[in-house]
């Protein structure tokens, strides 16, 4: 056996040592789960809040690019309500532009104490440019500054060049507080389907799914 493959196999051994849902966890009957996803979606987060569950409002956006190649990324939960998830992003930034080409997404979010998995898919539409401008103005000085610069994830070749735009970019912020950037996106994701996982400790993992069928949801719980 080479060096390599002894580190892999290694590797291995130990991922499979680590524990994981290690408990107490919360107890998940399906059959009494509410008609709407909404619901069970922010009963869940309310009990994550409650006991500790650090960054619940956290989540997993995942869209794929115009090649079709997949792409993620962890963002803040804006809202949610009877139209869907809410967050938000620059329309110029990898994210905007993927969903300017394919307008639909998935949300994950995990929350590990809980041993809870909550997966959302669907259509992605983004908000009224009172919607998107309320929403920015919400951020703090340093937030609109950086987004006013509008070069996120581009390569940056000089730190001294990124502090002195952000810092003629707060100056402009200072002298204009009502200043909008009209690129700035608060995107709605309407959901075709809701996944609710609990973990079990002994691997028999509670889903339920929600699919919507026409303005109805319907509910299925699937293998584990």
């Amino acid at each position: 056996m080479t060096t390599g493959s002894k580190h892999v196999s290694g590797t291995r051994q130990w991922l499979r040592g680590l524990e994981v849902f290690a408990g107490p966890l919360p107890e998940f009957d399906p059959a009494s789960a509410p008609a709407d996803p909404v619901r069970l979606f922010l009963s869940w987060l309310v009990e994550a809040v409650a006991d500790g569950v650090r960054d619940p409002h956290a989540m997993t956006l995942s869209t794929v690019d115009s090649a079709g190649d997949p792409d993620a990324r962890v963002l803040i939960l804006k809202g949610v309500d009877a139209a869907g998830w809410q967050f938000a992003g620059h329309a110029f930034s990898p994210k905007g532009g993927q969903l300017a080409c394919h307008p639909r997404a998935a949300l994950t979010f995990y929350w590990p104490e809980h041993g809870r998995q909550i997966r959302i898919r669907g259509a992605v539409t983004p908000g009224s440019a009172e919607e998107n401008a309320t929403d920015f103005l919400g951020r703090s000085a340093t937030a609109r500054a950086e987004a006013l610069l509008a070069r996120q994830s581009q390569y940056l070749m000089d730190i001294a060049e990124r502090d002195q735009a952000l810092e003629k970019s707060r100056a402009v912020i200072e002298r204009e507080p009502s200043l909008v950037d009209s690129a700035w996106t608060l995107y709605t994701l309407a959901p075709s389907e809701v996944e609710f996982w609990q973990a079990a400790q002994n691997r028999m993992h509670t889903r339920l799914r929600y699919e919507r069928a026409g303005g109805d949801w319907e509910r299925f719980q699937l293998w584990s």
